[in-house]
């Protein structure tokens, strides 16, 4: 047995002092981040460097193994985290610049589906706790409500779940946007992390009933088959399934939803992890009632909307026009159009500036050849990739 020359209290403080040092130094290091975005505007360089990044982590990697005895893998990790987040410290500050209108509300009233605790209502503070902005809370009971809500004037924004990595696109959302006067003006990724709630350390097998919104049931459908007996009952939102399972107070009634959330309704979790898909995460959508002006120095997405002639091959051309300007198409999803039988709208998420020449010469050529074309929103990607570096 080896002896420690420190207690376990010395230990503790130890750390406790070199916590501090590391909260102290990533603080230093976000302000210099914002100093280096006051000196992009000068020299007009985009908020991304992908060759500086790469060779920052290579230097950090090479010096954490023969200085520190640090493995390549934990800090890779570490940094990708710091980087991230310098990026979106930046691209806010810009954004702030571009939009000095919206910036200077230092409130901000938004709506979403559920109650507290809903993922909608943990994506509208995620998103922005990045702005410094207060938040008035609206919560909603479906999608459609988020909408109107916005649209009407009682909210500045809605927050919208738009797809799931393990659900796929979230099909009500886009037939709203085919009639909404709304635009996007940002997005996030939330990662979802499904787990069992219930009022007390109950065992799986005495659950009879099962609550949550259906998304999260077709999410876990592959754990959910293997439950014995349970009726899955279906909720406006994982929020309102907490609440119910809170007011029914029964050993045998659970929720699905997000432990961090169930502690609002004083729940436990009673079995965690129980997505299809390890990495489960949503896309979620921000939309106003009027666009956003984004900085040309930041990564930015555009959304169009449109439809084509039924003659063969009219997608096709549609899609060559992107290809041809270079133009990295990351999503493209069809919903039938309301009253018009067999024909099609489509939603097409693009990588590039609305503004730019090759955005503007794609649209152009768009125009004529389709039947019907709207951009629904240019706003930033708050998707940072993480830098990519060879491990050894």
């Amino acid at each position: 047995m080896t002896d420690s020359k420190y207690s376990l209290d010395e230990i503790r403080i130890r750390l406790n002092d070199l916590d501090d040092q590391l909260l102290q130094l990533l603080s230093e290091r976000r302000s210099l981040s914002i100093e280096v975005a006051k000196s992009k505007i000068e020299t007009s360089k985009p908020v991304r460097d992908a060759k500086r990044e790469q060779q920052l982590l290579v230097k950090l990697i090479n010096n954490g193994k023969n200085k520190y005895d640090l493995d390549a893998q934990y800090i890779t990790k570490l940094f990708h985290t710091v980087i991230e987040d310098s990026v979106l410290l930046q691209q806010s500050y810009l954004q702030n610049l571009a939009n000095p209108t919206q910036s200077r509300k230092p409130i901000a009233r938004v709506a979403f589906l559920g109650s507290r605790g809903s993922y909608s209502h943990l994506a509208s503070r995620e998103y922005f706790s990045r702005k410094n902005t207060e938040l008035v809370e609206l919560n909603c009971d479906h999608f459609r409500e988020v909408t109107k809500t916005v649209e009407s004037g009682h909210a500045d924004f809605g927050m919208l779940p738009i797809e799931n990595t393990s659900s796929g696109s979230i099909n009500e959302v886009y037939d709203l946007l085919q009639h909404t006067t709304l635009y996007i003006v940002g997005e996030i990724t939330l990662p979802i992390e499904h787990c069992i709630l219930a009022n007390s350390d109950i065992h799986i097998e005495d659950i009879k009933t099962l609550y949550s919104h259906p998304q999260p049931h077709q999410q876990c459908s592959e754990f959910l088959s293997r439950l014995k007996g349970v009726t899955l009952e279906s909720c406006a939102s994982t929020a309102d399934a907490m609440q119910k399972v809170k007011e029914i107070d029964r050993a045998d009634v659970a929720a699905i939803g997000n432990a961090s959330s169930g502690k609002l309704y004083g729940l436990q979790p009673v079995k965690n992890n129980i997505a299809n898909q390890t990495e489960n995460h949503t896309r979620f959508i921000l939309v106003a009632r009027k666009p956003v002006e984004v900085s040309s120095q930041i990564p930015a997405k555009t959304t169009l909307i449109m439809s084509t002639s039924q003659a063969a091959g009219s997608l096709v051309e549609t899609l060559l026009v992107l290809q041809r300007y270079g133009i990295n198409m990351t999503k493209l999803e069809n919903r039938p159009i309301m009253g018009n039988p067999w024909e099609e709208m489509f939603y097409v998420d693009l990588e590039a500036h609305v503004e730019s020449s090759e955005m503007q010469q794609a649209i152009h050529e768009l125009i004529k050849i389709t039947q019907h074309l709207k951009v629904l929103g240019c706003y930033p990607s708050e998707n940072v990739k993480p830098t990519q570096v060879q491990l050894t």
